[in-house]
């Protein structure tokens, strides 16, 4: 979306990014790399692309081929298990085999700018890493954050004194080449930035915590940041620019911010797997809607994501599409795309 936004979308991007799906899609804690997947394609020595027929090797799962399948562009793997070092050699390869004309690095909510020690910060270590390694490799890159705040990490008010010039405001006709991945990706943060896009405003609670992020005017900007104070703010970054393993990164984590995501996923996971499955009764999932409605309307709630639905209603990952398709054919004029909107009380 950001890229046909900037550049016309009118020749595919090469994207590098992580297979990092969460629990919702994956129940493996922590990234995948390229052993956890069949039928990658090499780029370069260290990077593989992720074509629509890859694979991921069960339990694993991922929604990258899928991606690959249905939009133009190429989903090269960063693999972050040889640390901030092993992600710069990655990134200096693909510069040299693909001299490109830009490279940017792109953060939806821009908990990228984070110090390290705020108490709303949930998942830092990738964009640490992600961060120290752009940092380090030589070629020109442009930090990037769409939508201040969507991540539910970082308040958009605490971030406006670090960003440079605003690079775009998204509208509705850039959502539209991404509309139909809208309807089946989890990525929460997107689907904010692609509602508040569209218009959307009011306080959406998203994640298993439920977290408030509201979906303001601001919800459709980009802003241009600078690399290096991005750098200099984020403590983690800088502790993680010499990393080798992604355990020693995690163990830098621990440290600063005081825990590891992975290990959070490693609990939850722990506790998924004890978890009966609940079956997906229409009659009875409609009135949990309803039980979850009228509390979230306390809280103050317009939206919410239908990963918090499916996680609020205790079902697994597996059922968010068949929760998804029906809450929207029961409830149509709920759906406020991708997100659900909460009816206002009735009079």
């Amino acid at each position: 979306m950001i890229d046909a936004a900037l550049y016309g979308g009118e020749s595919p991007a090469v994207i590098l990014t992580y297979a990092w799906d969460r629990l919702l899609i994956d129940p493996v804690p922590g990234p995948r790399g390229p052993a956890n997947f069949t039928g990658l394609r090499p780029l370069t020595h260290s990077v593989q692309a992720v074509p629509a027929d890859a694979k991921p090797i069960a339990p694993a799962g991922s929604t990258l081929p899928r991606l690959a399948a249905e939009l133009p562009h190429t989903f090269a793997l960063i693999d972050p298990h040889h640390g901030a070092e092993g992600m710069t050699r990655q990134l200096e390869e693909l510069v040299e085999h693909l001299a490109p004309t830009s490279i940017d690095l792109l953060d939806v909510g821009g908990d990228i700018l984070a110090q390290g020690d705020e108490p709303t910060l949930r998942s830092p270590l990738g964009d640490a890493l992600t961060l120290a390694a752009c940092c380090q490799v030589n070629a020109p890159v442009r930090l990037l954050v769409a939508g201040p705040g969507l991540d539910g990490e970082l308040p958009a008010e605490d971030l406006h004194d670090r960003f440079g010039p605003l690079a775009l405001t998204l509208t509705a006709r850039h959502v539209e080449p991404i509309a139909s991945v809208l309807e089946w990706h989890p990525s929460e943060a997107t689907a904010m930035l692609a509602a508040t896009t569209r218009g959307v405003r009011g306080l959406c609670e998203m994640m298993d915590a439920g977290l408030p992020v509201p979906l303001t005017d601001e919800g459709p900007t980009v802003h241009e940041v600078d690399l290096d104070e991005a750098l200099n703010r984020n403590e983690l970054a800088r502790a993680v620019l010499a990393t080798e393993s992604l355990e020693e990164a995690e163990q830098h984590s621990r440290e600063i911010c005081g825990y590891s995501e992975i290990d959070y996923e490693r609990n939850k996971a722990a506790w998924l797997d004890s978890q009966p499955e609940q079956k997906l009764d229409p009659d009875a999932v409609l009135h949990q809607l309803d039980q979850f409605e009228a509390e979230a309307r306390g809280r103050g709630v317009t939206h919410t994501t239908f990963r918090r639905i499916t996680e609020a209603l205790g079902l697994n990952g597996t059922q968010r599409q068949d929760l998804r398709a029906l809450l929207i054919n029961s409830r149509p004029e709920q759906y406020a795309a991708p997100l659900w909107q909460i009816q206002p009380k009735p009079e």
